[in-house]
């Protein structure tokens, strides 16, 4: 018999590239690996994951928040309700009576689409964020956000034809899923000198290049806030998308998933993709993302998101409940998050004070890393940093020394994954070189989360790096 071999492959697969979890993720769980060996000679003694929005692993141990895992607690064995009565908050208790009600034991299937009643939540939680109704029958919960993107990009795109319109720099669920359906990249370049602003001219130049190429633009894709920017779009750039959306028939993928990370919502409010195409009476179809793995959450590991279409037919919603049929059904554990994503407790029930303070202790940790980071890294040399007004990164630039360059060359790297690399190896701090983002021909950056406790000694770290390996190879 023959063995299996990689050129027997799906030769599409071969082309995924997904940064966040590539050479220097793995690189970094070698090297924590090494940390437990008594004679490890490395120069740090732990290894800090920068590399991912993942709040809660272990080294950054952001808290879960207290209702949510009471919640699913009392979801995965029920009698532990009369064990916990008078001791946690009644509202908790009625929750989880109220969907066991509902759902039956978290172990059996549920619709395909997600659980109806949960569903509901999401339809609710939508129209009282909007101001416009939204229909329990257009939401599809999901194992995170990422499989909704999937689903509906493996549903939009007929390969080696469909072109698909990505922000650059973007984040790398994309180009992947693109790669592995066979589409058509069509990257539109976002304007970091303008604080990472979305281009109306960028995006119509890139249309135009697609139509020289024999490409069939069929979607847009548009990141709000910003992964790994933390730009927030603006209300009439995000009308003016909408409008080009409809002039060239484009299907509108609006990635949502940081809409609670506003580090200043009195100057940079979010204002969701449904809001704008309802206000505008707008016949754009739109597929809108949420996830309960961001936020102040960071319930990633249980895998539970939405997705709501919003001008989509009922042929076209019938072949989409097809696709999802086929993995029977997202999980359990996050369609509850979910549900306590949208439902949270309100002023003057008995959770609603700890999950207040919860919640605003987060957001202002998050808040003040990222001005922190983007204050100290701006003072280095050879560095710009835009300050994210959302989400929890930062995508600072980067001006290499020729020598560093030429030496990144040399070893068959992007100058930006030498940088990273040899960070890891002096820190044990793990970031994402901007090559796997994409960026601008000659331009170097670096993505690096918000999520790391004690901030100072973290950047100091990080400055001290940078000014050795400037001197390193030759100053700038």
């Amino acid at each position: 018999m023959r063995p299996l071999t990689v050129d027997q492959l799906n030769p599409a697969i071969l082309k995924v590239q997904y940064a966040v979890r590539g050479e220097l993720a793995i690189k970094a769980e070698e090297l924590r690996e090494k940390l437990q060996t008594d004679q490890h000679g490395l120069p740090f003694k732990k290894v800090i994951s920068s590399n991912i929005g993942n709040p809660q692993q272990k080294g950054l141990d952001q808290p879960a928040l207290t209702w949510t895992r009471q919640i699913a607690a009392l979801m995965e064995y029920p009698p532990l309700a009369e064990l916990v009565k008078g001791k946690w908050p009644q509202d908790v208790l009625d929750r989880a009576k109220e969907l066991q009600e509902e759902i039956g034991s978290i172990g059996a299937y549920s619709h395909s689409k997600g659980v109806p009643f949960i569903r509901k939540s999401v339809a609710k939680f939508i129209q009282e964020r909007d101001g416009f109704p939204s229909d329990p029958e257009d939401i599809f919960l999901t194992a995170g956000a990422s499989a909704g993107v999937s689903l509906i990009l493996n549903v939009l795109i007929t390969p080696n034809v469909t072109g698909v319109l990505i922000p650059i720099p973007q984040y790398p669920l994309y180009t992947a899923t693109l790669a592995q359906f066979s589409g058509v990249p069509l990257p539109y370049h976002l304007s970091e000198s303008e604080g990472w602003s979305t281009s109306l001219d960028e995006i119509k130049a890139t249309l135009a290049r697609a139509a020289n190429d024999g490409v069939m633009p069929r979607a847009l894709v548009v990141i709000n806030p910003g992964n790994p920017t933390g730009a927030i779009l603006d209300k009439k750039t995000m009308e003016a998308v909408v409008q080009l959306c409809e002039e060239h028939s484009l299907v509108l993928l609006a990635d949502e998933v940081y809409q609670a990370n506003l580090h200043r919502p009195d100057t940079h409010p979010f204002h969701s993709f449904k809001q704008v195409v309802r206000e505008l009476n707008s016949p754009v179809a739109l597929f809108s993302f949420h996830s309960i793995s961001k936020g102040v959450k960071g319930e990633c590991g249980r895998r539970g998101g939405y997705f709501e279409c919003t001008n989509i037919s009922d042929d076209v919603r019938a072949l989409l409940y097809k696709m999802a049929s086929v993995s029977l059904c997202p999980p359990l554990s996050g369609q509850i998050g979910v549900d306590c994503l949208v439902r949270p407790p309100r002023p003057g029930q008995p959770s609603y004070e700890l999950w207040k303070t919860e919640t605003d202790t987060i957001h202002a940790a998050l808040r003040h890393r990222t001005q922190l980071m983007a204050e100290r890294l701006n003072s280095l040399p050879g560095v710009s940093c835009v300050d994210s007004p959302g989400a929890l990164y930062l995508y600072p630039k980067l001006e290499l020394p020729d020598r560093a360059v030429e030496e990144a060359r040399r070893q068959g790297k992007s100058p930006d994954t030498l940088y990273a690399l040899e960070l890891l190896d002096a820190t044990g701090i793990c970031v994402v070189p901007g090559s796997g983002f994409g960026q601008k021909d000659g331009e170097h950056h670096y993505r690096l989360t918000c999520l790391c406790p004690g901030v100072e000694e973290y950047v100091s770290a990080l400055e001290n790096f940078h000014k050795k390996f400037v001197e390193k190879y030759g100053g700038l």
